[in-house]
């Protein structure tokens, strides 16, 4: 069984993940206390089965982790139907009003300017880091628009974020858990403010939508929080991960360069190749069989994204990077009723990106070998260098 500890499997987790599915379909992993499943059909099953939930339980003790549960107790992402329809509806017909089709050429406009900054510092000093060019700053801009805050706040959101989706991680030291929920309460007190703001001031924005709404403050809170880690964290890890494959597989990158009308394609390869979310975990309401394991009621099992990714029993030579890969069947934002609502947004974000890089710089490749991320369920880089032929 895979060593989260172990720095070749978090370089490098897809062969492990091979050697497992060729045992079986699900196996219980002691060191994570949970049942995973590898391959593609057991993980979908995971996720979509009704007898599997996203059961939220307090991280422990209550009192040490007050805003942290807030967020998530509050969550779509962590409660079932009742409270999840009732949700969902709402935030969905906040992104159907409109919001995504009207970020889409301010998007663009902002991925190119970025790339330009990126360009600009490889003629000046040889070399620049495209996650902090480009990567990290376009998501965030995005999610400051569609929230309606200043984007001088963006580097305060994502350090926030960063020190929150630390606690999805598994064998957390305390100090880390700690960071996490104090930025979790100084989130919670931003985002009371924008939505006071937007109360006595509505605007073009989420928030103002969603203050139109059922929606508890601290539903709300929770809500806004929620699409800027999500929105954040998956964008920036799909455009790292990606360039990074591309550039690694030159082939690709020239033949995306080459040929634009491949961008659709390329971005839903670049999702399955290297995915940004590798474990999602489900609870059991019920006794539960998935692939012939049994989940006795109350007990966790969680979907390898990465590992169903790579099964060849639905994708054709799976460790190969195909950007005109069609179809593609990746499970990278979910299935059933927590498939990801953000998921539009997500494709028009590094849709932009790709296109200005492959136009403005298409001799773009790796300075250096990245530095990884020593995280397991969020997978990414520290930094990507690049630079031009």
């Amino acid at each position: 069984m895979f060593d989260l500890a172990d720095p070749a499997f978090l370089a490098n987790p897809y062969p492990h993940f091979a050697e497992l599915r060729e045992r079986g379909e699900v196996h219980r992993h002691d060191g994570l206390g949970i049942a995973v499943a590898v391959s593609h059909a057991a993980s979908a099953a995971v996720l979509r089965h009704r007898g599997l939930g996203r059961i939220w339980q307090d991280a422990l003790p209550v009192e040490r982790f007050a805003s942290f549960n807030l967020l998530h107790r509050n969550s779509l992402l962590e409660n079932e139907p009742p409270a999840h329809t009732r949700l969902r509806r709402v935030i969905a017909g906040a992104f159907g009003r409109g919001h995504v089709q009207r970020l889409r050429p301010m998007v663009a406009e902002l991925a190119d300017g970025m790339v330009d900054g990126l360009a600009a510092e490889i003629a000046e000093t040889g070399s620049a880091d495209l996650l902090a060019h480009l990567a990290q700053p376009l998501p965030v801009a995005v999610i400051a628009e569609l929230l309606g805050v200043p984007i001088e706040d963006g580097p305060r959101m994502v350090t926030l974020s960063n020190h929150i989706v630390k606690m999805y991680e598994y064998g957390l030291a305390e100090d880390k858990r700690d960071a996490a929920e104090a930025a979790a309460s100084e989130f919670v007190e931003y985002l009371r403010d924008v939505a006071k703001q937007r109360a006595n001031s509505p605007g073009e924005d989420i928030v103002s939508d969603l203050l139109r709404s059922e929606l508890t403050e601290d539903e709300l809170v929770a809500t806004a929080v929620l699409l800027l880690m999500a929105g954040h964290e998956a964008t920036v890890n799909v455009i790292g991960n990606g360039v990074n494959a591309l550039l690694t597989h030159r082939d690709q990158w020239e033949r995306l360069v080459a040929s634009p009308e491949l961008l659709d394609p390329c971005v839903e390869e670049l999702i399955r190749f290297d995915a940004p979310l590798q474990l999602f975990e489900r609870t059991a309401t019920a006794d539960v069989e998935i692939a012939g394991f049994r989940v006795a009621e109350g007990e966790k099992i969680g979907a390898l994204l990465g590992a169903a990714a790579r099964d060849p029993k639905v994708f054709d030579r799976p460790d190969t990077l195909d950007i005109g890969r069609t179809p593609n069947a990746h499970l990278g934002f979910g299935m059933g009723i927590h498939y990801c609502v953000g998921a539009p947004l997500a494709r028009v974000e590094i849709a932009a990106a790709l296109t200005s890089l492959a136009t403005k710089l298409p001799g773009l490749e790796l300075a250096e070998t990245p530095e990884r991320r020593p995280e397991f369920v969020i997978r990414g880089l520290h930094s990507l260098p690049v630079t031009t032929r």
